[in-house]
């Protein structure tokens, strides 16, 4: 009789923990499908910039070739790691069907050339991913993060409907590429009103503030739901603007652009540092990367927003997957002073000033009167901070922390020189890839009040003033129903 009992307990274990045909199925298909989509970049550069067209419905060009391998390899990389990760998890197989759903909707997005299919691929982006958050439906919070972050993707897709419906119905087109054309055309205010409302669109997809709070309500989805949709789905705003790149400029709203990503990445950077979560540090690293990102586009540099959304994408990815290893109990420690000594003040000045130089030298980006600077003056700004970092470890010697700064940001500039270089030419079918803006009063002095916040950040300002600290805590809190909301 036990026997019996525990060959069935052993069956019903085998069972629980078997891989679904369908994780094993998806995985290999990514993985080729990425292959393909590499192999397709290598013809495309071979046949010198060539747009392939699927009858007038779908057009591929380069940013959908770069779009396609970045998401294909994301996708194959992190159900690999599902695979395992969630063996035995009861909704297994239904998260590996809402992942695939969720590719596939990126993949439609970024080759539909007709504006029904870009605002159907926009909304199941949103749905797919709402469902990824709430894939455990049997836990109330999960239930509840999903809906709350789906009424935020339903209005991005309104938003999206609207821009896109006055552009079509203006222009009497409803092909992107004729709209493009007849854009000289519209009326400003058309013009106008559609951009702004694709630029919340994007802001909320891409949980920019104030659409920030769906992004920390999310943390109920599994671990690799959260890498794939801060590898992907967050960076929709980018994808959405560079194709629509055109319309932004003809409405003269890239500054607005620059001022908005510019402020969120302040912002995010500031409420990054008074997180006690590690997933939720890691939303307001992605938030503030997305500022970041929405900055490039305002400075007219679309080419950089999707080496942006690459990089990031490693980036986030590797650090989601492993977010398990940095979780351990610590006791309360007083925070660290920030010192800087004259010498290392120097030091940090002259590598920051060379990483600048050698980004300048390496993408030809040598004009100071445009704004190119911008772009610059982050990496001077990146630079300087991995030197600081580094001088001041006490592990190595003085000339040792210098060899290993130099060869540091030598070699992160020259990759990073590298694949811009590699984007710019798969983007260069786009007129607007790359449309570098006149520097404006506006521009500088919040590039001011941008390096400004920087050095109150990262000087601890902000510990001394409790209203500020309180206030910033309290806007980065998850809604209230997707924590310990609902009983066991």
């Amino acid at each position: 009789m036990n026997s019996t009992i525990a060959l069935q307990h052993n069956k019903s274990q085998n069972v629980k923990t078997d891989i679904p045909w369908i994780s094993r199925l998806i995985n290999p298909i990514l993985w080729i499908f990425f292959f393909i989509s590499i192999g397709g970049i290598g013809i495309y550069f071979v046949e010198d910039a060539t747009t392939w067209t699927l009858g007038t419905y779908f057009r591929i060009n380069g940013l959908s070739l770069a779009i396609f391998s970045t998401v294909s390899f994301f996708g194959a990389l992190i159900s690999t790691y599902a695979k395992r990760y969630l063996q035995g998890f009861k909704f297994q197989k239904v998260f590996s069907l809402y992942s695939l759903g969720f590719i596939s909707s990126v993949l439609l997005f970024v080759i539909s050339n007709h504006v029904g299919l870009v605002i159907a691929s926009w909304f199941f982006m949103g749905l797919f991913m709402s469902k990824l958050i709430g894939v455990n439906s049997d836990w109330g919070e999960a239930r509840a993060a999903s809906n709350y972050a789906l009424r935020f993707f339903v209005a991005s897709s309104l938003l999206l409907s609207l821009s896109l419906g006055l552009l079509a119905y203006y222009s009497d087109a409803l092909f992107l590429n004729v709209i493009f054309e007849n854009l000289s055309s519209l009326p400003y205010s058309v013009l106008l009103s559609a951009a702004l409302l694709l630029i919340l669109a994007g802001l909320i997809q891409s949980a920019l503030f104030p659409f920030h709070r769906w992004l920390l309500s999310a943390m109920t989805a599994p671990t690799p739901a959260s890498a794939l949709m801060h590898a992907g789905f967050i960076n929709g705003a980018g994808i959405l603007f560079t194709i629509f790149a055109s319309v932004l400029i003809a409405s003269n709203t890239l500054t607005l652009l620059f001022i908005l990503g510019g402020f969120t990445a302040i912002f995010a950077q500031f409420v990054k540092l008074l997180q006690v979560n590690v997933k939720h540090k890691l939303a307001c690293s992605t938030i503030a990367q997305m500022g970041f990102m929405v900055m490039q586009c305002g400075l007219g540099f679309f080419n950089a927003a999707i080496v942006h959304l690459i990089l990031h994408g490693f980036y986030k990815a590797y650090l989601f997957l492993s977010s398990g290893e940095e979780v351990e109990m610590r006791s309360p420690e007083q925070a660290l002073k920030i010192k800087i000594k004259a010498l290392q003040a120097f030091i940090v000045l002259i590598f920051g000033v060379l990483g600048a130089g050698l980004f300048m030298l390496l993408t030809n980006k040598t004009s100071l009167t445009d704004s190119s600077i911008f772009l610059t003056l982050i990496i001077a700004i990146t630079v300087g901070q991995a030197t600081y970092n580094i001088i001041k470890a006490k592990i190595y010697s003085y000339g040792q922390r210098l060899m290993l700064s130099a060869a540091l940001f030598i070699i992160g500039i020259g990759m990073y020189a590298l694949i811009y270089n590699a984007v710019s030419l798969l983007l260069i079918e786009l007129n607007y890839a790359i449309v570098p803006q006149k520097l404006t009063a506006i521009e500088i002095a919040f590039g001011m009040l941008f390096l400004l916040g920087f050095f109150l950040m990262k000087l601890g300002i902000y510990r001394k003033t409790p209203w500020l600290y309180v206030k910033l805590l309290n806007l980065t809190q998850p809604h209230k129903h997707t924590v310990l909301k609902f009983k066991k």
